[in-house]
Order: structure tokens, then C-alpha cells, then sequence
């Protein structure tokens, strides 16, 4: 098989990090393309003694970190500066993309007792978070209820509970959230993602989507969200994406 072959599934995934690295599509998708046009240059210089989903995402903070430090026009200056923080991305190292501390610290460049010690750290840096409002758009009532505890016990309010795209649009004007976590399918055969649509059309806000089915919208084909989980999820990886989705939507302009 060739190596595009064995690269081919990680890549949608690998655009869920580079988004939330980066927090925004844009500038996420663009960071994935760089890095595949750099391993299709020189293959030979793929990692041969790791897994090959790990290589990739080596690939592309090495991208990353080379863009950061020449200031590069395809990367927004805005972001590099923003990303003080290792801990950030420790943090999604471990709790959204699933790396072991090991993994992560080859990755980073560091040992596994450092990613524990950033992991750490961004886990505080949340605990001092501003707290927002948020609108929970979800039809299975297990599942919102998980969310609607975990946004509490965040220190987050919860504005509603909406389970169709009538609903969701409706409270969302009533009560303007400072955040959303959406699914995609909703109770009526609606869509989470054409409710958020019409919800940001009046107000300016971060989206997370939580969905079954993360490739349908890791495609870099079209407008596609920046922040993305999958069901069915960790609890510590929607407090990961949260924070993050916070993070520059109070940090930087938006995309």
C-alpha cells in the first residue's frame, strides 16, 4: 500500500487538530495542506519507525511550529501570537486527538512527565475561565443531560436544552448564548448544522459540533466547523474543546 494510501483515513481527523489548534477552518485546513504538499516533496523523510498516524501529526506541527516562527503569510500572525501555551496543546494531544502521554510527547518534543505537567496546567487554565452561557442543541436526552451536567459543573449556565432547529433558532433568540454545542441530526429529521447556520447569521459566537459521523464534516471541501467531537465522547474532551472554543473566540477576531 502506499503511503497516501495509509495516510488517506487520518486526515480528516488530522483536520479536527489543526482547526482547533489554530481555531479556525481556514487557517487549520490550510496548515494540512502544506504539510501533506511537504511529505509528497520529500517522502523519503516520512517517519518510517512510527505509526503512520502519528508521523502525520508530527508532519504537521512541525508546519506548524516552522510557520509560527517565520511569521509565514499562509498562517495568521494573529494565531502564532495567541498560542503562548504548550499546555493547549498537550492538552489536545491527549484528551481530543486520544494520544498516549508517550505519543504526545514525541509529538512535542518533550518527555511524558512534561505533557502530564502541561496537561495539567491547561486543565487550571480552565478552571479560571470566564464563565459563558450556553445553548445545548441535542435530541437524545442521555446525552444532552451529560452535556447540560458537564457545562454546570464548568461553571457554564445553561441557557436551554433545544432538540429541533425551530427550537434551537427560537431560544437562541430569546437568550442569546456566549456558546453552542450542537449535534447534527436533530429529533424531526432537522439539521443541527443549518439551525447553527441561521443562529450565526445574528449572532457572533463559537460552535461545537458533537456527531456519530466527524468525516461528514472534515472534508476542507466547503465551510466547515472549526471545532468538532465525536460521539460517543469523553467528558474531559468536550471540556478540552470547550476551553479551546473559548479561548479565541475571546482572543482573536473571527475567521
Amino acid at each position: 500500500m502506499t503511503l497516501g494510501r495509509e495516510l488517506a483515513p487520518h486526515l480528516p481527523f488530522l483536520r479536527r487538530y489543526a482547526r482547533a489548534l489554530t481555531g479556525l477552518q481556514r487557517v487549520g485546513d490550510e496548515l494540512v495542506r502544506v504539510s501533506l504538499e511537504a511529505i509528497v516533496a520529500a517522502p523519503n523523510a516520512f517517519p518510517r519507525d512510527v505509526d503512520r498516524r502519528l508521523g502525520l501529526y508530527a508532519a504537521l506541527i512541525r508546519q506548524w511550529e516552522e510557520q509560527c516562527e517565520q511569521n509565514a503569510d499562509n498562517v495568521s500572525s494573529v494565531v502564532c501570537d495567541r498560542i503562548t501555551h504548550r499546555s493547549r496543546q498537550a492538552l489536545l494531544l491527549t484528551e481530543m486527538e486520544g494520544f498516549t502521554p508517550e505519543d504526545a510527547a514525541y509529538l512535542m518534543g518533550c518527555d511524558r512527565a512534561e505533557v502530564e505537567r502541561l496537561a495539567a496546567e491547561a486543565c487550571t487554565e480552565i478552571e479560571r475561565q470566564t464563565p459563558t452561557s450556553v445553548l445545548i442543541i441535542e435530541d437524545e436526552p442521555m446525552i444532552a443531560m451529560d452535556l447540560d451536567n458537564l457545562v454546570t459543573d464548568l461553571g457554564h449556565r445553561v441557557t436551554g436544552i433545544a432538540v429541533t432547529h425551530l427550537e434551537a433558532v427560537a431560544a437562541a433568540r430569546a437568550n442569546p448564548p456566549g456558546l453552542v454545542l450542537a449535534d447534527i441530526r436533530l429529533a424531526d429529521e432537522s439539521s443541527g448544522v443549518e439551525a447553527v447556520q441561521e443562529i450565526l447569521q445574528e449572532l457572533d459566537l463559537p460552535v461545537i459540533f458533537i456527531t456519530a459521523y466527524p468525516e461528514r464534516l472534515l472534508t476542507g471541501e466547503r465551510p466547515e466547523p472549526a471545532f468538532l467531537i465525536t460521539k460517543p465522547f469523553q467528558r474531559a474532551t468536550i471540556k478540552a474543546a470547550i476551553s479551546q472554543a473559548l479561548y479565541f473566540n475571546r482572543s482573536m477576531p473571527a475567521d
